[in-house]
């Protein structure tokens, strides 16, 4: 439909010039005299032109845009620049050149306009930068630019899109944490080391195939005999520093504050030397294990640049499966979300029987935003010794108060 009315459009166009300009030659041959034919020399040239615009192929322009960066972090600056070459010099009176932004980027800060007015003539070669600051954090495409010319009268107009792809991931910002592991307590005594995790090599508990980093005392050789592959003996693991973040997706106001914390808390526990493993919660879980090398890390921060809060189901109904296939007892566990309800405090009740260790951190956006119910709550798991932390994010994100805690 859309195209016949353009169709349309240009037809009517050429049929209102054509009649303008026999109009003009009918008064200059009826009226005679220097007046008449005049009008109809001036108007004559102008006619042509837009003739000559019409068919003119707008669409052969070699259209490119240049990106400064594939990647940025939230509050980076995005600069971007869009160029055009023609072959043949026709004389354009204006060129009107616009990036069309998704609707996403519409909200960006713009210091100077993705669409700019120009007056070419004969030039073969147009450019033009733009900047967008504060872009939205996610996964964004730059897909169309749009082209319009016209005449002097607006008689004639043309339009043109073109297709110029380019992508660009937009990580989230991160604020300075610092990590310490918490002291856990065993049947041994209380220990502090930082080491990743402390073994019983008196009570192996099973026996798994090889891995670098084991001790050759650790090998089992019946096991490995019976197998015909290098198995080592498991031993009870007696304490981890392990970390697996829980969060959670629920659609919320605060999701972007959660996010910023997600990633810098992963910052924070992957430098104090510990192992951290996610589990996204939402229309569809993500998880990722226990690891810390770089790629790791770089997929954790690939996974938050470009997740949405679609979760349809609240975490509490997740919180307990072995998503992550490790025994969760030997582990901290760590909740981020910004809503603290009761089905949620009645499961850690129930995981924390299995001697699972939680910290719950609560994203408001002030001290304000927490109700009566949740003061409950919150009073409810100071008593189960769970840590939890009430946080308020301030100044867009670039740290975080803490409004209450234990």
């Amino acid at each position: 439909m859309k195209d016949l009315l353009k169709k349309f459009s240009v037809g009517w166009k050429l049929v209102s010039l054509l009649l303008l300009t026999l109009a003009a030659f009918s008064y200059a041959m009826f009226q005679g005299g220097f007046v008449s034919w005049f009008l109809f020399y001036s108007f004559f040239p102008f006619a042509i032109y837009s003739l000559l615009l019409l068919i003119y192929p707008i669409r052969s322009f070699k259209v490119t845009r240049t990106v400064n960066q594939e990647q940025f972090t939230v509050g980076q600056k995005l600069v971007a620049t869009v160029s055009i070459k023609r072959k043949f010099p026709f004389p354009l009176c204006y060129l009107l050149v616009e990036d069309v932004l998704t609707e996403r980027l519409h909200g960006s800060e713009k210091i100077e306009e993705p669409k700019k007015l120009f007056f070419p003539w004969f030039k073969k070669t147009i450019s033009f930068s733009y900047v967008l600051n504060q872009i939205p954090r996610g996964e964004h495409h730059f897909t169309t630019i749009r082209l319009k010319a016209g005449d002097l009268f607006g008689l004639i107009e043309k339009e043109a899109f073109f297709e110029v792809e380019n992508y660009f991931l937009v990580y989230p910002s991160f604020v300075d944490l610092v990590y310490h592991p918490k002291r856990k307590q065993f049947e041994q005594g209380a220990s502090s080391s930082l080491a990743k995790y402390w073994q019983d090599s008196t009570m192996a508990v099973g026996v798994r195939e090889y891995q670098p980093g084991d001790k050759f005392a650790w090998i089992d050789w019946k096991a490995t005999a019976r197998r015909d592959s290098i198995m080592t003996k498991e031993f009870e693991q007696m304490q981890s520093h392990d970390v697996v973040i829980l969060l959670d997706r629920v659609k919320s106001p605060m999701f972007e504050s959660m996010i910023t914390y997600t990633a810098s808390l992963i910052q924070a526990i992957i430098k104090s030397g510990a192992r951290v493993g996610l589990v996204s919660i939402g229309s569809s879980n993500q998880v990722f294990p226990f690891q810390s090398d770089e790629q790791h890390v770089r997929n954790l921060y690939y996974h938050l640049a470009k997740v949405d809060c679609d979760s349809q189901e609240p975490i509490s109904f997740v919180l307990g499966k072995d998503l992550i296939g490790a025994d969760l007892k030997y582990v901290t566990n760590m909740i981020i979300t910004s809503q603290l309800t009761v089905d949620l405090v009645r499961k850690l009740e129930s995981l924390l029987r299995k001697q699972q260790t939680f910290m719950l951190f609560v994203i408001k956006n002030s001290y304000n935003g927490i109700s009566k119910e949740e003061t409950v709550l919150i009073e409810r798991l100071k008593k189960l010794d769970i840590v939890i932390k009430i946080l308020s994010s301030q100044k867009s994100d670039k740290e975080f108060k803490e409004v209450r805690g234990s």
